[in-house]
């Protein structure tokens, strides 16, 4: 997919050196043809290594795709500079206007706390709210999937006994849902986070479906029935190295982490860690820009403020 980004934006060069399809400015505005139009909203503290992850994967299909790149205002972020983000990042003042064909929210290491007491709590709801009517689909990710199934439904999140954090398998539940096309039966994906949304929490809501579930890691991918909404609790973007992160960083920090399951080969936080998530990775995003977004979204968004008819590719 060519992805138009700011030139200056550092994934670039690691995108590039990796030859991934990154399309300037010049070239881009010579294609006679409306690129799509998506906003990630990046609630990571590693902003620059998610913004490499998901644009990475975004990069997979032959569409056009213009990106802009969303932080919380109501948020100082103590691991990304101000610099970074007041150059390549927009607020919500600066986008409230616009529209886009599809949105991506991240996670947030903010699990153990209520909903209510995460600090730019109000600012996502605002974002929330304005996004029936100026986002085409959205996908969920992490705690992004939880605050959003809180948002829209009134879901709460369950506290796990201990963190679940490795490489886990998840069966494919609706192999004739879209997102779930070129799936095999199963498949692997990280996941790293302390709390869960239960399968019991679910009843009564005909229109979320369960695409995928794992008998460790319990929910995996729901989605409405016209793909508006797609919540992921997984990690399919991280690298290979992500979690192993994570853990080194938890240990320094003396939170005294369980290895992550599945995830170095005998256990051994010494040895290099197998990538085996990269396929499911890859065709999840792109069923997403393809079928949740490119099949569906009018090509005037300004429609999506009026009652605009939408028809899932089922």
């Amino acid at each position: 997919m060519p992805i138009k980004i700011d030139n200056a934006l550092p994934a670039l060069d690691i995108l590039r050196s990796e030859n991934v399809f990154m399309m300037d400015d010049k070239r881009a505005n010579h294609q006679d043809i409306r690129p799509l139009e998506v906003l990630i909203v990046n609630l990571m503290p590693t902003k620059e290594a998610t913004e490499t992850q998901l644009l990475r994967l975004l990069a997979n299909t032959p569409l056009q795709i213009n990106i802009d790149l969303l932080y919380m205002s109501s948020h100082t972020s103590k691991n990304t500079k101000a610099e970074h983000l007041e150059t390549f990042y927009k607020t919500f003042e600066d986008i409230k206007n616009r529209y886009y064909d599809g949105m991506i929210i991240t996670g947030a290491p903010v699990e153990t706390l209520a909903f209510e007491e995460v600090d730019y709590w109000q600012e996502l709801c605002q974002l929330l709210k304005w996004s029936k009517k100026h986002v085409f689909s959205t996908l969920h990710l992490c705690w992004g999937a939880q605050a959003g199934l809180y948002y829209n439904y009134g879901i709460d999140k369950v506290l796990m006994p201990q963190k679940l954090s490795g490489i886990y398998r998840q069966d494919v539940l609706d192999h004739l849902n879209p997102l779930m096309r070129g799936f095999d039966d199963s498949f692997k994906s990280p996941h790293s986070r302390y709390t869960e949304v239960t399968k019991e929490s679910l009843e009564g809501l005909a229109q979320l479906d369960i695409l995928a579930a794992g008998k460790e890691v319990g929910l995996s991918i729901l989605a409405t029935k016209d793909l508006r909404e797609v919540y992921s609790f997984g990690h399919l973007e991280y690298d290979r190295d992500t979690l192993e992160k994570e853990y080194q960083r938890d240990l320094k920090a003396g939170k005294h982490p369980q290895v992550p399951k599945h995830y170095f080969p005998d256990d051994e936080p010494t040895k290099r860690p197998q990538m085996c998530w990269n396929l499911p990775a890859a065709t999840f995003f792109s069923n997403w820009i393809n079928y949740a977004v490119y099949q569906e979204t009018p090509y005037r968004l300004e429609e999506l403020n009026d009652d605009y008819t939408y028809y899932a590719c089922l």
